[in-house]
């Protein structure tokens, strides 16, 4: 369709470029909010798309109020006609939030065919921080100026296609954990949700910065990818922009929510919570094994395909294809914690002393002290082993920087070890003597603010940076052993630093979890986050501000979980069997596929569900645990794996592989947190339903 110079302009521009006039759009809209209470403004009823973001604008030529509240909106242009029907504003959640139904038909009247596809716009006033949030993919600025991943990010005035800056970005549905974009001006905040597949197919969803300081949250059907699209490597590919042939007569409808909040940043949470009520779910659980049985599978499947005796180690991965590649697809090496190591070694022995298994346990026990026996000069763990070169740094580019995360972690799952061995009556000093040492350095580094380092460094155990949040790890740890050690001084460390993190809480950005994505925002930030308060609030029961702390972290962690069954196609792997992807977790905006690293905080996501008597976060757990329990190899040849099997990455998106594509790798850590999550569960109330 030709464009108009009057409500149209090229691509380039729509999508961020500078420029001193908004012609995006004719005079008018509808407004949506009292001003007084923030600008929000359909600016017209949908835009008509060409390829290159050239559009047409179809604005509102009258509007019909309806008996319920509600009301209808015409406009007809470029030989199609449009009808927008907006339900009464309801409740949506708590906090003051209103939703709004919408549906919007599309028609083609002229009598010849034409290609387009639909933008839907939702307008706010002029502000400085839009505080972008698009769940599981995009955060605020997305990606910090000094972050060595190069993934989509956030920029005012900025079109760098190549570097992945822009003001203006757009994606698919499926990249989304809930598919809905938020945005907020100084007066009051909205959000447009969608469902991930409608009428046109795909669908997708978008934001801009238009001239004047306006976020525009957009929808698009099909979905576009713009600036480019971003397939989880530094080099972007192209831009997206799928279009539909409309034949004359051919009408489409795109169903969408309209959501108008306050301007608080954290005004997401009950509008994402009440979407996961309202999105239909099959009522049988995901599942395909009971806790017992899964736990049995994982266990054989971490001690079979991933143990070594010489050293003992868990290997960080396992190929499935024994014949092709036999060991050589196997990864010879393993970290103390994060992908392999300390967490799943503590989770095979938990399950071996309930099943009687002295052969796990053997291997449990000995990859344990094989990890507290080989500390690092300057007192801390190591990062990880390999079998060419021994003990090193790990995945850090600098080969003395030891990631504090990796080092947290294998602390806090020894230190349980050890109290759960202790309870039965075996004692390993060489255990308690690795995490006192680990401690003891950890508090050295721990800033004046109460930030813990990001790094340490291998030969003395200094400092090296305090950047993002990966101290965080060094809380819980922290605070178990105060209770296990009798020394009030780690408790009041671990006091220091959740007052040192609460603002990056707050700031609902927490970033710098994994060795492997640097300063981006993860999904495992936010595990982390939930562990250490949960543990403060109860090592503080009458402190609310640790409670409320948690429950922030849980609502940020919750925005990278699936609240729907992603749609595949039937040839693929995961559509074949039917992978189902609520209570699945998207890595990060930088990693865009789904992994089951929330199980390592299903425990104190229970207990924070039980402090806040609120059983929205016990459920999203038992989602988590059912998703997950999907996927591990009942037997050899199950999806072309080996019994015990457990992949890391599930594609439900295009990046890194096809939709619907599975790793052939079996992970150390896939195995070791879902038999970790299994053995704890089988012993909550809340699970027992579903066991």
């Amino acid at each position: 369709m030709p464009p108009n110079s009057a409500d149209a302009r090229p691509g380039t521009a729509d999508a961020g470029t500078p420029n001193p006039v908004d012609v995006t759009s004719p005079p008018g809209g509808v407004p949506l909010r009292d001003p007084a209470r923030g600008e929000a403004l359909l600016p017209y009823l949908v835009a008509l798309m060409e390829p290159d973001g050239t559009h047409r604008a179809v604005a509102a030529e009258g509007r019909e109020p309806r008996p319920d509240g509600g009301c209808e909106l015409r406009g007809t242009a470029a030989g199609f006609t449009v009808r927008l029907r907006l339900s009464p504003a309801e409740p949506d959640g708590t906090g003051g939030a209103l939703r709004r139904e919408a549906e919007l038909t599309v028609r083609r009247t002229a009598p010849e065919p034409a290609t387009a596809g639909l933008r839907v716009e939702l307008r706010l006033g002029r502000t400085a921080d839009p505080g972008w949030l698009i769940p599981g993919v995009f955060y605020g600025a997305n990606r910090l100026p000094d972050c060595a991943r190069r993934y989509p990010r956030y920029e005012p005035g900025s079109h760098d296609p190549a570097g992945m800056v822009a003001d203006a970005w757009a994606f698919r549905a499926d990249r989304c954990a809930t598919p809905a974009v938020f945005a907020r001006d100084r007066l009051g905040g909205a959000a447009l949700s969608v469902a991930e597949q409608g009428d046109l197919g795909e669908q997708g969803v978008g934001f801009a910065l238009l001239p004047g300081g306006r976020p525009a949250l957009r929808l698009h059907a099909p979905y576009r990818e713009e600036p480019v699209s971003y397939y989880g490597s530094a080099t972007p590919r192209p831009a997206q922009a799928p279009m539909v042939t409309w034949q004359p007569g051919d009408t489409h409808t795109l169903r969408f929510t309209l959501h108008l909040l306050a301007a608080d940043p954290h005004a997401y949470a009950p509008v994402l919570r009440a979407v996961h009520h309202r999105t239909p779910t099959a009522p049988e659980p995901a599942a395909w094994v009971g806790l017992d049985e899964a736990a049995e599978l994982a266990a054989h499947g971490l001690h079979r395909w991933h143990y070594r005796p010489d050293p003992p180690v868990l290997l960080e991965t396992a190929a499935f294809d024994r014949e092709a590649l036999g060991e050589r697809g196997d990864r010879p090496a393993m970290h103390v914690s994060w992908v392999s190591g300390t967490p799943y070694a503590h989770a095979l022995l938990l399950h071996a002393r309930r099943t009687g298994d002295a052969e796990q346990a053997a291997a449990a026990v000995g990859v344990l002290d094989h990890i507290a026996g080989n500390l690092a000069p300057g007192g801390t763990f190591w990062g990880q082993w390999g079998a060419r070169n021994g003990w090193s740094a790990g995945w850090t580019p600098d080969p003395h920087r030891l990631h504090a995360r990796t080092l947290g972690d294998a602390t806090l799952f020894l230190l349980r070890a050890l109290r759960a061995e202790r309870a039965r009556g075996v004692d390993h000093p060489a255990w308690e003597h690795a995490v006192r040492s680990n401690l003891a350095v950890a508090r050295a580094g721990q800033h004046a603010d109460g930030r813990f380092a990001a790094a340490h460094h291998s030969d003395t155990g200094a400092p090296l940076d305090h950047q993002g949040a990966a101290g965080l790890a060094w809380i819980a740890p922290l605070v178990e052993a105060a209770a296990a050690f009798g020394d009030d001084a780690l408790l009041a460390a671990a006091r220091r630093a959740g007052t040192g993190y609460a603002d990056d809480v707050r700031a609902e950005f927490l970033c710098g979890a994994p060795e492997d994505v640097s300063l981006a925002p993860t999904s495992e930030d936010g595990y982390n986050a939930i562990i250490a308060y949960t543990l403060l609030h109860e090592a503080d029961p009458g402190t609310a501000r640790w409670l409320d702390l948690a429950r922030r972290a849980a609502d940020w962690t919750l925005t990278f979980r699936y609240t729907y069954d992603v749609t595949f196609d039937a040839h693929t792997l995961l559509g074949r069997y039917g992978f189902r992807t609520r209570g699945g977790d998207q890595a990060s905006p930088s990693n865009q596929h789904l992994h089951a690293f929330g199980l390592i905080c299903l425990p104190e996501t229970v207990r924070l569900a039980r402090h806040l008597d609120d059983p929205y976060y016990a459920e999203s757990a038992r989602e988590n645990l059912d998703c997950f329990r999907q996927f591990v190899a009942r037997a050899d040849g199950d999806f072309n794996a080996y019994r015990g099997m457990v992949s890391e990455r599930f594609y439900q998106t295009e990046c890194f592989q096809a939709k619907g594509m599975l790793l052939t790798l079996s992970h150390a850590w896939s195995a070791g947190v879902l038999l970790y999550a299994c053995e704890i569960a089988r012993d909550l109330p809340e699970f027992k339903e579903r066991s």
